[in-house]
């Protein structure tokens, strides 16, 4: 069996594999609403997953108050280190943005203790004290997602925008769909997939709408 491959210049692979995704959407008769387009395909090209067409919601006029909190220098707040790496960290040093994840800071750990929680739940807890708008990006911990629903209920959180992707099958679903009750900013990937890498692509495709891509 013989086996054709691309020839394609390494820094050509990603304009390519965005030329894929399009031609696979056209196929499949998806088309994308705008302007959310950008952020939609920045997910399946991480995932080779299309399902995401469809499983990712906006809250109204979210992206443009994404981008304003993002001139604005709105700190980001993740629930694990891997969205925190995930993120890029040239697009966030030129343009002045602060990402903080408190998964290993010892009063986080201390306070989940004495709560019987989960550490990503105390975290969230230690975020809602940040001073100014606070963006979260949340990838992995449902218990997350479920602790800022409950901030916000208890007049103790006001989120700037709420990303919400966990994965898995323990109160994933229901996780989002409490978040998407709330008078709040959303992106949320509904249903059971999702993931860090999924949430720090959505921060990477806000970012890369402020910052040239060429310069990376």
């Amino acid at each position: 069996m013989k086996i054709q491959l691309e020839q394609v210049q390494p820094k050509e692979i990603e304009e390519r594999s965005f030329e894929i995704i399009a031609e696979e959407l056209e196929k499949m008769q998806i088309e994308l609403k705008e302007p959310y387009a950008p952020i939609v395909k920045r997910v399946i090209h991480t995932t080779a997953d299309f399902d995401y067409a469809k499983n990712l919601v906006f809250s109204p006029d979210v992206l443009q108050l994404a981008l304003e909190l993002l001139k604005r220098k709105a700190c980001i707040v993740t629930d694990t280190q891997m969205a925190m790496a995930g993120i890029n960290k040239k697009a966030l040093r030129e343009l002045g943005i602060q990402v903080y994840n408190f998964m290993g800071d010892e009063d986080v750990a201390q306070k989940a203790k004495e709560n019987k929680t989960t550490r990503a739940a105390a975290c969230m807890e230690k975020a809602s004290e940040l001073e100014g708008p606070v963006i979260f990006a949340i990838g992995n911990a449902p218990t997350a997602l479920v602790r800022i629903y409950e901030l916000v209920q208890e007049g103790k959180l006001t989120p700037a925008l709420v990303i919400g992707t966990p994965v898995g099958f323990v109160n994933v679903e229901q996780s989002k769909e409490l978040i998407l009750t709330l008078p709040i900013p959303y992106m949320i990937a509904r249903g059971r997939k999702g993931g860090s890498n999924v949430a720090a692509a959505i921060v990477n495709a806000l970012l890369y709408q402020l910052y040239d891509r060429r310069l990376l």
